[in-house]
C-alpha cells in the first residue's frame, strides 16, 4: 500500500512503501523498493531517473578512447589560471573574497536546486520568477546548459556504473571526475540519452531559451559580471576581478560538482542500500551545499533534500525551503521515515547503527 501524507502548510509530500522486491542486474543482487513508481511518475512527470535493471552491457571488447583536445586544453588552462589565482588571494580586497563567495553560491544553486533537483528529479515545483532565477544562476555556474545536464543525469541514475552512465565510476576516480568530460561519450551513453523521455524539459520556456542563447549567457554571467563588479564598485585591479571571481570560483565550483560523481561513489559508508556504489559523503555535501549524502540520493532520487537529515550540511534543502516559505516553491517530495528505516534494515550496511 502506497503511503503518503499531505501538509498544506508545508507543501511536502511523503512517500513510500515497505514491500519489495529482489532482481538482478549482472552479477549484483538488486534490492529495490516498490515505491509505486507509476504513480510517482505521473505525480512528478517523469521516470527516467529510475534505474533500469534491464540494460546489459554489450559483450566483446570496449571501444578505443578518443580525446577532445579542446577540452583538455581548456580545463588545463582553467586550473593553471586557477592555481595562479590562489596567489593573488592575499592581494585581494576583502569586498572581492566575499564577492567570490556569493557567485560561488549563486552559481552552485543553479546546479543543485535548479538542474539537479528541480529539472533533473522534478523534486519540488518552482514558480517562474525562481525559474529565472535559477536559470540565471546555471548559466552562471556553465557546467552545459540545463537541458544538456538533465540528459546526462538522468542517464547517470537509469544506467549508474554501466558503460550508459556518462561518469561511470567503474573506470575509475579520474574518469569519473573529470576525465568523462576530455573524451568521447561511450556509444551506449549517447544510444540511452537520444531515448530518455525529455519533454517535460523541452516544455519548459524558461530552459528553452537558455539553451537557445547559452554561450553568450555564460560569457555574461560565469566571466564578465563576476569580474566587472569588483573592478567598478571598489576599484579592484582587473586581473584579481577576473582571475578569484571569475576563473578561480568557476574551477572550485567544477571540482565540488565532480566530487559527487567521484569521491561520493567510492569512499564513504552505505547505510540505505550496499549492493550500489554511491556513498554518504559529508565533506562533499559540505562543498556541493548538501550533495554528497549519496547513497541515500541514489536509493530516494525523487527526495527534494537528497538527504533525511534536512538541513545537516545541506544549504541547498535550506534553500528550497526558504523559497516555498515565500510561495516561490511548493510541492516538495520526501519519502517517508518509515520507508527510510525499513530499507536500512533490508539492504543498508548496518552503519546506521552505530551514527
Amino acid at each position: 500500500l502506497l503511503f503518503k501524507e499531505f501538509s498544506s502548510t508545508s507543501s511536502t509530500t511523503a512517500v513510500g512503501t515497505v514491500t519489495s522486491r529482489v532482481s538482478r542486474n549482472g552479477n549484483a543482487i538488486m534490492e529495490k523498493d516498490l515505491l509505486n513508481h507509476e504513480d510517482l511518475a505521473g505525480d512528478r512527470g517523469m521516470i527516467d531517473d529510475i534505474f533500469d535493471e534491464t540494460y546489459r552491457e554489450k559483450e566483446g571488447p570496449k571501444p578505443p578512447l578518443r580525446y577532445v583536445w579542446r577540452n583538455i586544453i581548456l580545463m588545463s588552462l582553467l586550473h593553471l589560471g586557477a592555481l595562479f589565482a590562489l596567489t593573488l588571494i592575499p592581494s585581494a580586497k576583502i569586498q572581492t573574497l566575499a564577492w567570490a563567495v556569493l557567485c560561488f553560491v549563486v552559481s552552485a544553486l543553479g546546479i543543485t536546486a535548479g538542474s539537479h533537483r528541480l529539472w533533473s528529479h522534478r523534486s519540488y515545483k518552482a514558480t517562474l520568477p525562481l525559474r529565472i532565477f535559477l536559470t540565471i544562476a546555471n548559466s552562471m555556474a556553465f557546467q552545459n546548459d540545463i537541458y544538456e545536464w538533465v540528459r546526462d543525469h538522468r542517464v547517470h541514475h537509469k544506467f549508474s556504473e554501466t558503460d550508459a552512465d556518462p561518469h561511470n565510476a567503474m573506470r575509475g576516480f579520474f574518469f569519473s571526475h573529470i576525465g568523462w568530460l576530455l573524451v568521447r561519450k561511450h556509444p551506449d551513453v549517447i544510444e540511452k540519452g537520444q531515448k530518455l523521455d525529455l519533454s517535460d524539459i523541452k516544455a519548459d520556456k524558461v530552459v528553452m531559451f537558455q539553451r537557445r542563447y547559452y554561450k553568450p549567457s555564460v560569457v555574461l554571467l560565469c566571466f564578465t559580471l563576476p569580474a566587472v563588479v569588483p573592478w567598478y564598485f571598489w576599484d579592484e585591479s582587473i586581473v584579481i576581478s577576473f582571475f578569484i571571481p571569475a576563473i578561480l570560483r568557476y574551477a572550485i565550483g567544477l571540482n565540488a560538482t565532480w566530487l559527487v560523481n567521484s569521491a561520493a561513489h567510492m569512499f564513504g559508508n552505505r547505510p540505505y542500500d550496499q549492493n550500489i556504489n554511491p556513498r554518504e559523503n559529508p565533506l562533499v555535501s559540505l562543498g556541493a551545499l548538501g550533495e554528497g549524502f549519496h547513497n541515500y540520493h541514489h536509493t530516494f532520487p525523487y527526495d527534494y533534500s537528497t538527504s533525511e537529515f534536512g538541513w545537516r550540511f545541506n544549504l541547498t534543502t535550506a534553500f528550497i525551503d526558504l523559497m516555498c516559505l515565500l510561495g516561490l516553491a511548493s510541492d516538495r517530495k520526501k519519502v517517508s521515515k518509515e520507508v527510510i528505516l525499513a530499507r536500512k534494515m533490508r539492504t543498508g550496511d548496518g552503519s546506521h547503527k552505530s551514527g
